[in-house]
């Protein structure tokens, strides 16, 4: 009966939450110095991600000179749900008199304590004893409040150094954004809309920074220093919480979620005397500026602001990784970035503080290396400085070093190489390869290539032109050489490392090139062929047959050039017939003609879909989705289709289909061997397919088909849509329609959107990777809900659920009841 029970709570407290969206944390409050004590250790609380059973915590708040109204600040010790702390944990300080005004409030966290909040109250009679009753009579309440400011607290610090970036990037040079967003959205697990680098530099700002709350993506990190109470039955609850309309029915943050709980909890602690007021803390200077999403009262009810500290509970180390753990990185740069990923609170906090990269010289020495987290460059910043002395050998192994609050903490390892000359080759198949006219790219094989700064090519008189690069891999440099208007001969590559003052000079030997003709192959009905050989770049036309074909697509490789030839003439194209050696004649664009002979080869496979089916599974049937288009292809459906032979005029025991995703990352090859072709007759074969078994699961978007003969495919046609379908096993609903009901299942990210409408109005939107078991959704219209696969989102497919109804609410039981 207990998840019935908090099931209808749920719902009950969700109706409330969804009358109005909470109020924004943008209040500036007060801030509090506070500095942790363990051992001979001292660390202020920006610095310190958990306490611990003995740790000695000073605190003294910092009001403004003008304050007028006295605060009294009780520092108060809890131990879980469903334990009362006793009074004894529970410490007073009068902020305007006496011994705390002038030193502070210094306290020891009790053996068995596992959170811990500090409370500003304004000055009244009987203040400390209300605080310390509301906390011992619902301790649970307070537990859960402590883990969502902690929560909120660390999700926002993120956001907050998101902003701060963007912001910062805008006035100077917007364009930097289209660079810098990634690394952002990387290092600090946030959400970007590559929508908005598509629009102007000065708009992708504004754009990047729409609907703050819910860029803050879910971290497994935050999460897990933060969780202490919930888990099982009611964390799942908390999301059916959470889920209102105003939100987006379950599009939201774990930011969005705790600011949601707060409210929730927050508004039931109300009493006559006062009301308790969340504070988010953030890391300023090394002390706790706290923000407040509420105006305090200093009429009855008195607000009281309460703070939550770090959680008491063992550390939980950052799981930061290397980006590329193979790559190489200069130790020569002035600049060295180690690209890394996977802890954001290691950019948006001092958790992570006196890190250093530390690696061992050739003499055995050890070398540490200041370090510092920037979110905008993707990793971390190392000052190499004390670098230049030291011999590192061919190369070295380092990794990040130092603490996490009071605890020492190793983070990854990298691979550090000096700079050296005489080290740079092109790479095997490059050498005579570049040829004048046209721009040309060579590869650059190297250990030093993380060291490369600039590329200059130095053409015969000694001109210096800048060159295009990149890294392709490790230990690869990828050069793209400006050689439209260059002359053959012999050209200087200048590369420029850090560490080396002068560029390493490598030479490269330019050529003069006709175009080379080996092949043109045509299939007799194609009105396309492919021309083969090299410098195909000089071709302006061939004529086959009195036929003109002019230049397509241009495909170059280290095998030679391949050029696609178009008939201006489809007509006659399609009347060519086959020849081995048919004689053709190739015009460059610097009108030399060159003879060659064409092949023609005999036509290549053709069909006609006549028509398919689909039958469902039993699975796709259980979750009620009828399809919305008749070319949808539920993954775990069979589709049996028939084709007829057009060329050859009829099908022999060579015959193979290929079935394939629209990329055709996923193939599939029907055969009569392999039981996927039956023959009616010689002309008309029936095919199956199980999308599940051929693809599995992650294949989806639109299929095509071609027939294959001896070798030779024929062209792709379209066959159908293939969606996979999510689960759907109950629908709970309120007797209020106005109010959401809870459908349930599995696979529920393969959802778009849901509505109770046949025309989709008040559409709800699933977010994107949404790893739920269920959903709020819209109440169903005449017993049918609608939704939008993702797979197939422009289709809109109806969905037969019978609804259960939920009973009516108690409103005398229930203390959340008509409340707005």
């Amino acid at each position: 009966m207990l998840p019935r029970f908090l099931l209808l709570l749920t719902l009950l407290l969700g109706g409330a939450a969804q009358a109005a969206t909470p109020a924004p944390f943008d209040l500036a409050g007060p801030t509090l110095d506070v500095v942790i004590t363990r051992g001979k250790m001292i660390l202020p609380a920006s610095e310190v991600p958990n306490l611990a059973e003995g740790d000695r915590i000073w605190i003294r708040p910092e009001f403004p000179a003008t304050q007028s109204a006295h605060y009294l600040m009780v520092a108060a010790f809890l131990s879980g749900s469903t334990n009362p702390p006793p009074e004894s944990w529970f410490f007073p300080c009068k902020t305007w008199t006496g011994r705390c005004a002038r030193e502070g409030l210094s306290v020891t966290v009790p053996k068995g304590a596992q959170q811990a909040l500090i409370f500003l109250a304004p000055e009244t009679s009987g203040d400390v004893k209300g605080i310390v009753d509301a906390v011992r009579g619902r301790p649970g309440a307070f537990v859960r409040a402590t883990q969502d400011l902690n929560q909120a607290t660390l999700d926002r610090s993120r956001l907050e150094r998101y902003l701060e970036v963007v912001h910062a990037l805008e006035p100077g040079d917007p364009a930097v954004l289209r660079q810098v967003a990634p690394l952002l959205a990387r290092s600090l697990a946030i959400k970007v809309d590559d929508k908005c680098l598509d629009k102007i530099p000065q708009l992708q700002a504004a754009c990047l920074t729409q609907g703050q709350e819910a860029l803050i993506l879910n971290d497994g990190h935050s999460m897990s220093i933060a969780a202490t109470l919930t888990t099982g039955v009611a964390a799942d609850l908390v999301m059916a919480v959470s889920a209102t309309p105003e939100l987006g029915y379950g599009v939201y943050s774990p930011y969005i979620a705790s600011v949601l709980d707060l409210v929730r909890i927050f508004d039931s602690f109300r009493t006559a005397t006062y009301q308790y007021i969340p504070a988010l803390t953030s890391h300023k200077n090394g002390k706790l500026a706290l923000t407040l999403n509420t105006p305090p009262s200093f009429h009855a009810p008195m607000s009281v602001m309460v703070v939550a500290l770090p959680a008491i509970d063992k550390p939980h180390l950052p799981p930061l990784r290397a980006v590329n753990p193979a790559d190489i990185y200069c130790a020569s740069r002035d600049d060295l970035v180690l690209p890394v990923e996977g802890a954001p609170l290691a950019f948006s906090t001092r958790y992570a503080h006196d890190i250093t990269l530390t690696l061992q010289g050739k003499d055995g020495k050890t070398v540490r290396l200041p370090a510092w987290a920037d979110a905008a460059q993707g990793g971390y910043v190392v000052n190499t400085a004390n670098l230049k002395n030291v011999d590192l050998g061919d190369s070295v192994r380092g990794s990040l070093q130092g603490y996490w609050g009071f605890v020492p903490y190793e983070g990854p390892g990298f691979t550090l190489r000096n700079a050296r000359a005489n080290a740079w080759a092109l790479a095997q198949g490059d050498e005579d390869a570049l040829v004048v006219g046209r721009p040309d790219t060579v590869h650059l094989r190297s250990d030093n290539a993380s060291c490369v700064d600039n590329i200059m090519l130095r053409d015969p008189s000694g001109k210096e032109l800048k060159a295009e690069w990149k890294p392709l891999q490790a230990g690869v440099v990828e050069v793209k050489l400006p050689l439209q208007d260059a002359r053959p001969g012999e050209m200087t590559l200048l590369i420029r490392q850090s560490g080396l003052n002068d560029p390493h000079p490598l030479p490269i030997q330019v050529f003069a090139s006709a175009a080379r003709l080996d092949a043109f192959q045509i299939y007799a009905g194609d009105t396309q062929g492919t021309l083969k050989g090299q410098r195909l770049d000089q071709v302006a036309s061939l004529t086959l047959n009195r036929l003109t074909f002019l230049p397509g697509e241009l495909q170059t490789g280290a095998g030679g050039d391949q050029l696609s030839l178009v008939a201006q003439d489809a007509q006659a194209a399609g009347e060519l017939k086959p020849d081995a050696s048919a004689p053709a004649r190739v015009t460059l664009k610097d009108g030399r003609v060159l003879s060659m002979n064409a092949s023609i080869d005999p036509p290549r496979p053709r069909v006609s879909l006549i028509g398919k089916n689909v039958s469902a599974s039993a699975s796709a049937g259980h979750s009620g989705i009828q399809a919305g288009s008749g070319d949808q292809l539920p993954q775990d459906a069979r589709l049996t289709f028939s084709i007829r032979a057009q060329t050859p005029a009829s099908f022999g025991r060579e015959l193979f289909v290929e079935v394939a995703t629209e990329d055709e990352s996923f193939l599939s090859t029907l055969s009569l061997a392999n039981g996927g072709i039956k023959l009616e007759n010689n002309k008309v074969a029936l095919l199956n397919l199980e999308p599940a078994q051929a693809f599995g699961f992650s294949a989806f978007g639109p299929l095509k088909f071609r027939p294959r003969i001896g070798g030779i495919a024929g062209d792709w046609q379209p066959l159908a849509h293939l969606v996979r379908l999510p689960q759907l096993k109950t629908l709970l609903c309120p007797a209020d329609t106005t109010r959401a009901c809870k459908l349930s299942g599995s696979d529920l990210f393969l959802i778009d959107s849901l509505s109770g409408q046949a025309d989709f109005s008040q559409a709800v939107t699933v977010s994107d990777g949404f790893p739920g078991s269920s959903l709020p959704v819209p109440h169903p219209s005449e017993g049918r809900l609608y939704l939008r696969l993702r797979d197939d989102p422009s289709v809109i497919n109806a969905v037969t659920l019978e609804a259960q109804t939920l009973p009516a609410p108690d409103a005398a039981a229930d203390p959340a009841a008509g409340k707005p």
